[in-house]
């Protein structure tokens, strides 16, 4: 892929990010989610790349910007996989929490899991655990593996679960254990990816949640040399039969962090919404300055940039807001 498409998806992230940030604390998740998905669509019409939705908003049926299957781009450049999710947290937002992101994953053609929408199993660590961690292992013992990895003890080791129902046994063996739990409420993206971020003090990723979401996370994690593991979870035989129609001829086969994206030259783009560990979120300035806080990085390379930015929404006025 041409390496100047890593900073074209920032421009789309940075649009989606701004347009939805303008319903932040308004209570409307669907005007969010909305005003993201419309921002980002108008901004991929001028990338050049011959792009494939392989994760997006659903089925072409199901929703009318970024289904699976649609064509992005200006067709000049790459052809590229491409996985959005143009308002990671659409509730967060709504309610004015943190942690919100707009993200893209984008690969060589092919190489993204064209994963179903439904829950995945997933565990994630940064690039000192990698070839170490195990899906299948108990926790106690991925505990004790990423500890001894991170050289920390287990008191100090931290790890990062969704705050669900469904959660709490391993999180009562988290703490049984000894580890610190590091609870959050939406966004798994940020998550997963603050495994491989030394300066977030997070160790260890587990839990279930969306599996498109699970694919994006691969994206970054690969691009900072951490390690992944998955696993499909479908809730019936319509779902297990939808894994096989993706090209997934064993529904709850083992997926390893190439099998989720296959190569080494994929990108990943986030821009914050709100404010959050990995990402400032927007903030407006006064008048028609705004500023975003985006990261943008690439496996092949294992370049990551975080860049910071001014717009001004006077000259952009596809983003302004309109209630």
């Amino acid at each position: 892929m041409d390496r100047e498409l890593a900073l074209e998806l920032v421009r789309v992230t940075e649009a989606a990010s701004i347009a939805s940030a303008q319903w932040m604390g308004r209570g409307d998740k669907m005007n969010a989610d909305d005003a993201a998905t419309t921002a980002m669509r108008t901004m991929f019409d001028s990338v050049s790349m011959d792009g494939v939705v392989v994760i997006g908003e659903g089925e072409l049926d199901e929703a009318p910007m970024l289904y699976i299957g649609e064509e992005l781009g200006d067709k000049t450049g790459p052809k590229v996989d491409i996985a959005v999710d143009p308002l990671e947290g659409t509730n967060i937002v709504a309610k004015g929490h943190n942690n919100a992101m707009a993200v893209i994953a984008a690969a060589e053609r092919g190489t993204l899991l064209h994963a179903p929408d439904m829950y995945m199993d997933k565990i994630a660590a940064g690039k000192r655990a990698k070839g170490l961690i195990h899906i299948d292992d108990p926790i106690e013992r991925t505990i004790d593996i990423v500890a001894r990895a991170n050289n920390k003890r287990i008191e100090d080791l931290t790890v990062i679960i969704q705050e669900r129902e469904r959660h709490q046994e391993i999180i009562d063996r988290i703490i049984k254990k000894g580890a610190r739990v590091k609870l959050f409420g939406d966004g798994d993206v940020g998550a997963s990816i603050a495994t491989c971020l030394p300066q977030t003090g997070v160790d260890l990723f587990v839990g279930t949640g969306g599996a498109p979401e699970g694919v994006i996370s691969a994206a970054a994690i690969k691009s900072l040399g951490g390690d992944m593991q998955a696993r499909l979870v479908p809730q019936n035989d319509e779902e297990a039969q939808r894994c096989q129609t993706m090209g997934l001829e064993d529904p709850l086969q083992h997926l390893t962090l190439n099998d989720l994206v296959r190569g080494d030259d994929a990108i990943f783009a986030a821009t914050g919404v709100t404010e959050g560990e990995l990402l400032n979120g927007v903030k407006f300035l006064g008048g028609d300055l705004v500023e975003t806080d985006s990261i943008v990085m690439r496996a092949k390379t294992r370049t990551v940039r975080f860049i910071k930015a001014n717009h001004h929404l006077d000259h952009k006025p596809h983003l302004k807001f309109e209630k």
